[in-house]
């Protein structure tokens, strides 16, 4: 009797720690969010920008607005949305798949934030958790500074280490 409960107790752990990691590994993307993106996600599926009433599909890199009478895609936005400052606009994170098929819900709920240009944007935030970014303008900077700290550097260590030795 001891050992099937061991062994249940071994099976329970091995499937909570097995579950908990696949969750940890599948939600992030902090490094391909956009500069302009809020702070403070680390995983982001859209973004719902009530200004220009527009979308913002992280994975795909695409904008989502309505022209015509139906909603269009693109990875550049048409003219008419480039005035907007897409640092200064409010961002609302929006991780449901296709949002703007209920866009009345979203741009009702979300109306109240029109205007407002409280959010700190990825790229002026110095958080180091940031600059992995690729986005963001520290991020060349942190890139050779952790292949300094992961011992990258080690040929230079070899080199130096050479020339003390010949110089005894």
């Amino acid at each position: 009797m001891r050992y099937f409960f061991v062994l249940m107790v071994a099976l329970f752990l091995s499937s909570a720690l097995s579950t908990s990691n696949a969750q940890i590994n599948l939600n992030f993307n902090m490094d391909t969010q956009p500069a302009w993106g809020p702070t403070g996600y680390d995983y982001v599926e859209n973004y719902y920008l009530p200004d220009p009433d527009i979308y913002y599909n992280v994975p795909q890199h695409r904008y989502y607005y309505y022209n015509n009478g139906r909603w269009r895609y693109s990875s550049n936005l048409p003219s008419k949305y480039r005035s907007y400052n897409f640092y200064n606009t409010y961002k609302v994170v929006v991780n449901e798949k296709d949002p703007w098929k209920h866009h009345n819900k979203y741009r009702d709920e979300y109306k109240k934030y029109k205007g407002q240009h409280s959010q700190e944007p990825i790229r002026d935030s110095r958080d180091a958790k940031y600059l992995r970014n690729k986005y963001h303008p520290e991020h060349n900077n942190w890139v050779k500074q952790q292949k300094h700290d992961n011992g990258n550097h080690y040929g230079n260590n070899k080199k130096n280490n050479k020339q003390k030795r010949d110089k005894k």
